[in-house]
This record gives C-alpha cells, structure tokens and sequence, in this order.
C-alpha cells in the first residue's frame, strides 16, 4: 500500500513544520505501507497537484522494485489517487479501480459551487472517473451527488464503507430509570455543514435528555454559545477511536442533523454497538429497518419529533447484526473483490 498524505501549513503548522521529509516502510494490522508526506505550497492547488503524482509515481517505482507489478490499482477517491493511478495503469498497462467516498460539499468547499478556482481540476477528475475499470462509490447516493459535477458517463458499482463490527460490537445500554436520556453527536464543528444549528434548536424543546457532542472543533466558544440555551450539553472535543466507542457506549442515540454527507460512518458504528440513529442521510444500501428514524434536512420540529420518538424506543439486538451482515468487513471485502473481477 502507497499513502502520500499531503499537508498543508494552514491546518497544523506545527505539525508541518515537524513532519519528517523522506520516505518510510511500516507494518499496520499486517499490512506493509509505504508512506510519506508532502509539504504542500499554500494556495497552488495545480502545482501541487502535479507534485503529489509525481511522488506517487516515484513510490510506485520503489513498490515494484521490493513486491513486483499489481494485478490491479485501488484508488481511496479519486483526488488525487486516481488521477495518479489512471497514470501507472496506462502506463503498465493494468486495471485501476477508484473507491470514492468524497461529497459535492467538500469540492464546493475547495474549489467554490462553479468551481471558478480549478475548473482544470473538475475536467481532469471526470476524464477520470470516466477511463477507471470501474467507479466504487461507498452509497450510490454518492453518485446522484456528484453528477452535476462529473455526470454518470462511467462504470461503478457501489459498494459500502468497512465497519470494524468487532470492536463496535453490540452491548446492551443502561436502564434508563432515574437519569436523563443520552443522545451522543459525533461529527466536526463545522456548524452549517453538520448542522449544529439546527440540533441547537431542537434540543431546546427535549426534556429529561442530555446531549454529548464530540469531534474535531466541537469544543470552541462558537459551538458553547450556539448551544447555550439548549439545555444540558457536555462537550468533549476530539476523541480517538477508543474514546467514540466508550461515547457510544455511554448514549442512548445517536443524532446527526448534517445538510451533507456520503455515507457517515458513525452512524454505522452506533448501530452496530446498539443505539438507534436520527439522522437525515442514510445510504439506500446499509438501511435495514427499526433503528433509522430519518428527518427532512434543516426541519427543527422534524428533527425534535424524531428525537421524541427515540426515546420511547427499545432497541432490538437483530437490527445491529442485521447491519453488521451489510458492513462487517469480510462482507465489503468480498464485494470489492468480486468488482475486481468484473473489469
């Protein structure tokens, strides 16, 4: 496996200042990587385009050297690991599959709604998308999100997002007589995108519940003031792995209010530990009924109903290994590998 990570000096200095500059071998979860980082130009999105394939390529020349020529490349999206591995396939003379899981609000974010700044970059992820032996979407929502983008003019065949079923393994909550109901939301501080504003609202009219908001930003005067009048909310910042899943744990139900999204994987994980989710995105392919209640995006009194209704529900230990049947890792395994197949 080849990981360039690009950094950028805007989002951690210190962190791009410190990073180290060569390149390095190491083991995860019995997976070789190849790795290193690319300290990005501030604001030269092409320059730096083209300077994170040309590593890619370099690492690829090295990979071949100690493994020997793929059968196939995988790309995780396609910006910019598709474009470089649509470059080594021609060049090879090998299939490339690109496995996308980026939303329209992340290239609305980055290049603006016209995408004024990089029309270049928009024309070259299509051209893309439309060579690669097959698209692998994590929802096939994803598709009918990105098309006034890149159109439907190629292969994909969707496939979900892995969960880690063994450690977000079902456990039974505590009985809810004598304390308030526990709803957890884990997603960034990004307040418009994820919809805090709209939680914010709602959770002024839930009574006897409490709120857990968690992730990167989540913890900033902006996020406190928002939900001043909302009643009782703890606020615990960026988690690791470990400490979602002790949240998790922890809660009731989980609430996500979020206007964008392509398949959240922690609504995945909630269900899969044992809480219901009110959310207002869910991929068509991990929807199993029971544990799901949907809301309209940015409807205060939809979200605040749906809310109300979870409280009185009692969840059903068949709907988390119904889901874990649609997402456990062997089963997305299998899919992919069954894609790879096909091309």
């Amino acid at each position: 496996m080849l990981a360039c990570v690009q950094l950028g000096a805007s989002v951690d200095k210190s962190f791009y200042l410190k990073a180290r500059h060569d390149r390095w071998w190491e083991e995860m979860q019995g997976i070789e990587i190849y790795r290193c980082y690319m300290h990005a130009m501030p604001r030269v999105i092409r320059p730096n385009q083209q300077r994170w394939c040309r590593i890619v390529q370099e690492m690829y020349e090295e990979y071949k050297q100690r493994y020997g020529r793929p059968d196939v490349l995988h790309a995780h999206c396609c910006q910019w690991a598709g474009v470089a591995a649509r470059m080594i396939a021609e060049q090879e003379g090998i299939p490339f599959f690109i496995t996308e899981h980026l939303s329209s609000g992340l290239f609305v974010s980055n290049y603006g709604k016209g995408w004024q700044k990089a029309d270049w970059a928009r024309r070259l992820l299509k051209e893309t998308y439309e060579h690669a032996n097959r698209v692998i979407p994590v929802s096939a929502e994803l598709v009918d999100d990105l098309a006034p983008f890149f159109g439907k003019d190629y292969a994909f065949t969707p496939v979900s997002n892995i969960i880690d079923t063994d450690f977000f393994a079902y456990r039974p909550r505590q009985p809810r007589q004598g304390r308030p109901f526990r709803f957890c939301c884990l997603a960034r501080g990004d307040i418009y995108g994820k919809g805090h504003d709209v939680l914010a609202e709602a959770m002024k009219g839930i009574e006897n519940a409490e709120l857990h908001i968690a992730g990167g930003k989540t913890d900033t005067a902006a996020m406190r003031s928002l939900f001043a009048d909302a009643g009782n909310v703890i606020f615990h910042g960026e988690l690791d792995k470990e400490g979602v899943r002790d949240l998790l744990y922890h809660c009731d139900a989980l609430v996500l209010a979020s206007r964008s999204e392509a398949q959240v994987l922690v609504i995945m994980e909630a269900v899969c530990t044992g809480i219901p989710a009110v959310t207002t995105t869910l991929s068509r392919s991990v929807a199993v009924d029971g544990p799901f209640l949907l809301v309209e995006k940015g409807d205060v009194q939809s979200l605040r109903k749906r809310m109300q209704e979870v409280i009185s529900m009692d969840f059903n230990p068949q709907w988390s290994e119904a889901l874990r049947r649609r997402v456990a890792p062997d089963v997305v395994a299998r899919q992919i590998m069954d894609v790879f197949a096909c091309k």
